[in-house]
């Protein structure tokens, strides 16, 4: 079956030979499929399909499968394949994809799921498990060719030429000392271009770029993309060498951490896509949403406070949607800056303290403009120049006091050690919200005599 479709064509041909039970068929048309359109194409499937599709693909078909899964997908496959082909699954998995798919699980659940395993497959996972979340520790391999300082050029190729089986991860060769201890790197490059007969010790890099077991993914992440590396050597307290973390696996970190940022951004919850069910991605919202909705009386609190004010220039109730719209979309506009930031730049206390004064300046600019625009506009509309001078005056101060919210808050917790992200941009539209309301009415208030 040649695929020459549309999306919806091949779901169907996929479905018709799953019903039909034509295996042959089936392992043809993944054949012409990538990982990445295969686990597409599963996701899409009938839920009483999946278990078949799943019992048809090869084992490495499998492995290829869970690389484009979420976590919840990946725990929901390994419930549908069955105990002994989960257990054979889970033998054959990168020790980092590993790591990422067990990491939130509970201990109980973790040594059940690696029961049936090997003894030294299952030393290795409780002792990466052991290592903080989000650490290099987690994310390393161990698929890695080293050397000691007493080999030369030839030995150490031939080395490398026993183990094939590494060929996606040897792009350097680490040298070692008799203590283990991480000495020197050299790449293929510098072992081609030199003599057979030469020690590598004098071929090797010792101005070593190494990261820490416990460095953040995040960290290691930024490192590996100043530096162009394709891999990089993780030590431990004693400097020797434990693993290696590959740019490959740097990018399913930041594209996992960049999921996640935009869940809490948006307070929407982590694990929720197109697939999740309606109860499950409610309940996983709720807690956000509660939560803003009782910071959200002391908007209503704060109207009730100026109810004079209100009564005595009905105009005023006009211009309180856009007032409160406003500020909070410069605060989220501010947040989502500052997050993508805080990824690509290591901030100092010059840095933090430049931003936050652009930031004044950008508050003040958009505050300038848009505080004008506004004025004319109620002017024209209501026919009274205070009005405007008042909705004016509340816009300008207000979007600069959003926009360093919106700097502020992800700052602070970053300093803290708090993941930015958590400061949502729903909770930054709360207390901007709260905060325009008590400026727009503290400033009409002072100026009721001329406003009636």
């Amino acid at each position: 079956m040649t695929l020459n479709g549309d999306k919806e064509e091949v779901l169907r041909g996929i479905v018709h030979v799953l019903k039909e039970g034509q295996k042959d068929t089936f392992q043809k048309i993944i054949g012409e499929l990538t990982p990445y359109e295969t686990a597409s194409y599963y996701r899409s499937l009938p839920r009483k399909r999946r278990i078949l599709f799943l019992e048809w693909l090869s084992m490495e078909q499998l492995v290829s499968l869970l690389k484009h899964l979420t976590r919840n997908e990946q725990l929901r496959v390994l419930q549908k394949i069955g105990h002994v082909r989960s257990t054979e699954l889970l033998g054959v998995l990168k020790s980092d994809d590993l790591a990422y798919l067990l990491s939130d699980l509970p201990s109980k659940e973790v040594e059940r799921l690696i029961a049936q395993m090997k003894d030294e497959e299952k030393k290795s996972i409780r002792k990466k498990m052991k290592y903080p979340k989000r650490s290099a520790g987690r994310a390393m391999i161990s698929q890695y060719v080293w050397v000691h300082e007493s080999y030369t050029v030839e030995k150490t190729i031939n080395k490398l030429k026993n183990f094939k089986e590494f060929a996606d991860y040897l792009n350097y060769v680490y040298v070692i000392d008799d203590q283990k201890r991480l000495s020197g790197v050299a790449s293929y490059r510098d072992l081609l271009l030199s003599e057979p007969t030469e020690e590598i010790t004098d071929v090797m890099t010792t101005d070593i770029v190494k990261v820490h077991e416990t460095t953040k993914q995040s960290d290691v992440a930024k490192m590996i993309g100043q530096h162009d590396f394709l891999s990089m050597p993780v030590v431990n307290d004693d400097d020797i060498l434990v693993g290696i973390i590959t740019a490959d696996d740097v990018l399913d970190i930041v594209m996992r951490e960049a999921n996640e940022d935009i869940e809490m951004l948006l307070a929407s919850g982590k694990e929720i896509d197109f697939h999740t069910k309606p109860i499950t991605a409610a309940f996983k919202r709720l807690p956000w949403l509660v939560l803003l909705l009782f910071i959200g009386l002391v908007s209503g609190s704060i109207i009730s406070k100026f109810e004079a004010t209100l009564e005595a220039v009905v105009a005023l109730a006009f211009f309180m949607p856009m007032i409160a719209g406003m500020t909070g979309n410069t605060g989220t506009q501010s947040l989502a800056v500052v997050v993508r930031g805080l990824v690509t730049e290591e901030l100092t206390m010059k840095k933090t303290l430049r931003l936050i004064f652009r930031e004044l300046l950008v508050g003040i600019t958009l505050g300038i403009i848009c505080g004008a625009i506004i004025s004319v506009i109620a002017y024209i509309w209501q026919d009274s120049f205070t009005l405007g001078l008042v909705v004016g005056a509340s816009l300008v101060i207000t979007l600069i006091i959003g926009t360093l919210a919106g700097t502020i808050i992800p700052l602070v917790l970053n300093k803290f050690k708090v993941d930015p992200a958590i400061a949502s941009g729903p909770l930054i539209t709360t207390i901007n919200d709260i905060l325009s309301l008590l400026i727009y009415f503290g400033i009409a208030t002072m100026f009721i005599s001329k406003l009636m």
